[in-house]
């Protein structure tokens, strides 16, 4: 029987030069990927943040890569961090082998780099341009919902606040006529049939104060109504003051963060949509990499692109030739935005598919396949009489832009044998018309169905949606861990970061592939092998090694 051979520890045998632990990580690993782009970045602006005096500070270059690389881990909790800071191969030689505790790093996360994260990124991704990865010429433009950390129970809604303001108002107009009358029953100014006027808590408070100067010793039922104004009404009022506020031109916020929105949510076990407090990160891609980001607190992904385009000027002082989107931001408003720009935009809108399919193509009674004569301004109806121009309105967006719309009503219906199968209104058809957006969709759908055209929409899914499925899917973030816009604006930067540095790993190790095709005789048979090798400077590596303890290696 062979003598049993077992390799020695050198932990129990002492040696004269020890080795260096950082040597056992990979030249291609990308935690030194993430500590060569960190030395390359300006932090003066950081710098000058730290005011001295006491005790030492870390590095806040060390703090940048540690959470870069962190998020590019998928590490996001300050006590995981600071944990892996001491168990950690990689986390030790990115940090230096400090240990800076978990408030040190949630600490510098959420006070200093709040306000510096958004230039990194732009650094970063300038970095990507100088690199040739990226050429910043064309966005690939689309957003998602993720959930917000506050609680989904603790919500205040726009119509309820309004609704319940309008009736404290009826109370307090009810009252404030009373005690007038009752102070001179001869004074009929304020009729209670009226409808009561609109009052806001500073008139009910200057109100108040002046009839306390009326009324210097005011009768029992008088002075219990002023006590109710003044301690139960003017609160009330004061609070739903403070809401609308706090909704700006949203319809509700959380309690718990009242910066998010709800949304309807798609990660529910029903996959039916559920309401829950959450955010609309947009991004923009090119070849993968995320090159824009801006959160919004609107679930409509129609009133973010106007505010996302110029953030993306902002920050790089240049607007893309080319915008691919899908028909969530279709809208008359943002063609005309990007045609002002000179942008070229592939950009769906609504019934973009349906409409070119025979269902709708053949359908006669649809306004888009009614004839229309130009030069006189009427539509004709399918029994071929003529729709007259009856008149225009207007159409107001969330952003405050106005669309025209035309009106066109047919002159009789009655006894018409399509009647049933035309409308279904009472008097005579009348239909709506934009027409400077259906100029705009017959330019936008010239592009879309060009060559240039389908190249962008059969890449579009497989750019921006794969991004969101990487951040979402493989790296679970499903869910802000912090409260706030600032914070969360900070948060999905440091993800985004982290992503491109992924990216980064992954092509350039895609750049050291080699893919070889050979044949090979197995008992006297031959069958093809197929091989892709990683490249160093000296020697190739297998990528797939066909067993577990084959490690073949060729010389370069």
């Amino acid at each position: 029987m062979a003598k049993v051979i077992f390799k020695s520890q050198s932990i129990n045998t002492p040696e004269l030069f020890p080795i260096n632990i950082f040597d056992k990580i990979p030249e291609n690993h990308p935690v030194r990927l993430v500590d060569q782009v960190v030395n390359s970045l300006d932090i003066n602006t950081i710098l000058k943040k730290y005011k001295g005096g006491g005790t030492s500070a870390y590095h806040p270059r060390m703090m940048l890569k540690v959470l870069f690389y962190s998020y590019l881990s998928n590490t996001y909790s300050c006590r995981k961090i600071a944990k892996a800071l001491t168990e950690n191969i990689h986390f030790m030689f990115i940090s230096g082998n400090s240990t800076p505790d978990f408030r040190t790093i949630n600490d510098f996360r959420g006070k200093i780099l709040k306000e510096n994260i958004k230039d990194l990124f732009a650094e970063v991704v300038k970095m990507l341009v100088e690199m040739k990865y990226i050429s910043l010429d064309i966005q690939y433009i689309d957003g998602t919902k993720i959930e917000a950390k506050s609680n989904k129970y603790t919500f205040v809604w726009r119509g309820s606040i309004e609704k319940y303001k309008e009736k404290l108002e009826v109370k307090i107009n009810s009252i404030l006529s009373d005690i007038e009358n009752s102070i001179a029953s001869d004074n009929q100014e304020i009729n209670k049939e009226e409808l009561p006027k609109k009052i806001n808590s500073e008139e009910l408070k200057e109100k108040l104060a002046e009839l306390n100067k009326k009324l210097k010793e005011p009768n029992k039922k008088t002075a219990k109504e002023l006590q109710k104004l003044q301690e139960e009404h003017l609160p009330k009022l004061e609070k739903y003051e403070k809401d609308l506020v706090v909704l700006g031109n949203r319809n509700s916020y959380s309690k718990t963060d009242p910066d998010a929105t709800f949304m309807r949510m798609k990660e529910d076990h029903m996959k039916n949509g559920q309401l829950k407090p959450a955010y609309n990160p947009q991004i923009s891609t090119e070849n993968q990499f995320i090159t824009n980001v801006t959160i919004h607190q609107t679930p409509n992904d129609t009133t973010t692109l106007k505010s996302h385009l110029e953030e993306f000027e902002k920050r790089y002082q240049k607007q893309s030739k080319t915008v691919v989107a899908d028909a969530g931001y279709g809208s008359e408003e943002n063609y005309e935005m990007l045609e002002n720009k000179e942008i070229t935009a592939y950009v769906k809108y609504n019934y973009f598919h349906k409409e070119q399919k025979k269902k709708m193509k053949g359908n006669p009674f649809l306004v888009q396949n009614l004839f229309y004569n130009i030069q006189q301004d009427f539509y004709v109806c399918p029994m071929g009489q003529r729709m007259e121009n009856i008149g225009s309105g207007k159409r107001t967006s969330a952003n405050g832009y106005e669309s025209q719309v035309f009106y066109y009503q047919v002159r009789r219906c009655s006894g018409c044998p399509l009647r049933s199968l035309c409308h279904q209104a009472k008097g005579n058809r009348t239909i709506e018309v934009n027409h400077r957006l259906n100029q705009l969709r017959a330019k936008a759908k010239e592009l879309l169905n060009s060559e240039k055209g389908l190249e962008h929409r059969s890449k579009r899914p497989i750019e921006v949606e794969a991004v969101f499925g990487q951040l979402k899917s493989n790296n679970k973030f499903n869910r802000f861990t912090f409260k706030g816009l600032d914070k969360v604006e900070m948060e999905f930067l440091l993800m985004a970061i982290g992503h491109n540095f992924r990216k980064m790993v992954a092509n350039n190790n895609k750049k050291h592939k080699t893919h070889i095709k050979f044949s090979v005789r197995v008992r006297n048979r031959l069958t093809e092998v197929e091989i892709y090798l990683f490249k160093t400077e000296t020697e190739y590596f297998f990528i797939n090694q066909p067993t577990k303890n084959q490690s073949l290696k060729f010389a370069a």
